[in-house]
């Protein structure tokens, strides 16, 4: 008897309905398969994000079978074999049978085929080999993979070192697909040829190894994946910064034991030491966005230091000069590197003032230092940073009064 999936909301969608009905229509009842991660995780009972189907219909008889229905068909990668069809808003990513031509380690040539198992044979672990067809039947070409996906293993279809030699991003691939569904002991095969295949990683886009990464840090518990990597060399090669695994181990047990939600980034800089050249490099080499990197080189700043025991005053200081983020960033990543498990609870109440208290304004202008007696120019910023100081010192005095005596004051001891 075939295996079905439980009822999907997803497979019933109209969406999906109408996308299924337009190539049954074109090509015949088992002419597309829903391919990889939906199905895998439905077998799992892992929230489905993103919607694949295999087909043996060629991208000109795709397209032609989607625009007769009604429906978007966008060319993102005809020579790939692949259409996007929208329908109801909902993307699609369908893609025809395939089998490698050609490849050299970074890409592939390939050719159409309408033979599953052929389609099957060139993907990466036999849990992204399982197909289904719009009504829920499993279909497993290699075998292995209803059993893989519900073990636990992260299996490479065929032999693994063929399948990195042709794509070598399948090692970063491994030990994501390890954080995120790995159970058990690792595959030794696996390990030893992603151990063996490590130098091939220097030929990788920086973007295709950046969104590896991080997709590997973002899975709940990515410790083991990540000592794993450590220990087959595969980090360093990755990430060359990288200095050592404690204060990353510390992060992810005070996020899975205080209930924070998963930060990918911040998982990124623990890894890192407090270096902004460290953090420059790493995000070169990962790509990251602008944004991202300036968040990184600010969480791994060192100054002014932070301890648990910091007054309310001195975190209001703290937190003005660095900002909310990157106060708490540094406190995450502090605690995580303190030595002293006693003071969880002081680390941890350090965490609201950084959401709960929104750093003031200096209630003075330029204007007003210029109406002092101070000459347009330079020293108007100078007295300003003057007054600024003074007032940080005082907690952020609200008394207005007192910010423009303290202004009268500066502007007289200031030598023009």
């Amino acid at each position: 008897m075939t295996e079905r999936l439980t009822p999907q909301p997803w497979l019933t969608h109209p969406a999906t309905v109408a996308v299924m009905a337009a190539l049954s229509a074109a090509g015949g009842e088992d002419c597309a398969r829903f391919v990889g991660g939906c199905v895998r995780n439905a077998i799992l009972g892992a929230p489905v994000r993103d919607i694949d189907i295999a087909t043996v219909l060629t991208p000109p008889q795709v397209t032609a079978a989607l625009e007769a229905a009604g429906l978007k068909a966008i060319p993102t990668g005809v020579d790939h074999g692949t259409v996007t069809a929208v329908a109801k808003g909902k993307p699609f990513e369908i893609t025809t049978l395939r089998r490698d031509v050609e490849t050299d380690g970074r890409r592939a040539v390939v050719a159409f085929t309408t033979d599953w198992a052929e389609d099957a044979a060139r993907r990466d672990f036999r849990l992204n080999a399982l197909y289904a067809d719009g009504e829920g039947r499993l279909y497993d070409p290699t075998g292995e993979g209803l059993n893989d996906a519900r073990t636990g293993a992260i299996v490479f279809v065929g032999d693994a070192a063929t399948r990195i030699a042709e794509d070598a991003l399948r090692i970063p691939r491994y030990f994501r697909f390890l954080a995120w569904y790995g159970r058990g002991e690792p595959d030794p095969v696996a390990v030893a040829a992603c151990r063996e295949g490590r130098d091939l990683l220097a030929g990788l886009s920086a973007e295709r190894v950046g969104h590896e990464m991080l997709r590997l840090l973002e899975a709940d518990d990515p410790r083991a994946a990540v000592r794993l990597m450590a220990q087959t060399g595969v980090l360093s090669r990755l990430i060359p910064a990288a200095t050592g695994l404690e204060r990353f181990d510390a992060l992810v047990a005070i996020e899975t034991g205080q209930l924070f939600t998963s930060d990918d980034l911040l998982r990124l800089a623990a890894l890192l030491p407090n270096d902004s050249e460290a953090a420059q490099s790493t995000a070169g080499a990962l790509r990251l966005s602008n944004a991202r990197r300036d968040r990184l080189v600010a969480a791994l700043g060192t100054q002014p230091p932070l301890t648990s025991w910091m007054s309310p005053r001195q975190v209001r200081q703290t937190i003005y000069r660095l900002g909310q983020d990157v106060f708490r960033d540094r406190i995450m990543l502090a605690w995580a590197a303190s030595d002293r498990p006693a003071a969880t609870v002081q680390w941890r109440a350090l965490l609201p003032m950084a959401q709960s208290w929104t750093p003031p304004r200096l209630p003075l202008t330029g204007d007003e230092v210029i109406a002092a007696g101070v000459p347009p120019g330079p020293l108007v910023g100078a007295v300003l940073r003057e007054v600024e100081s003074w007032w940080i010192d005082n907690d952020f005095i609200e008394d207005k009064l007192s910010v423009v005596e303290r202004l009268k004051a500066v502007a007289q001891g200031m030598a023009y």
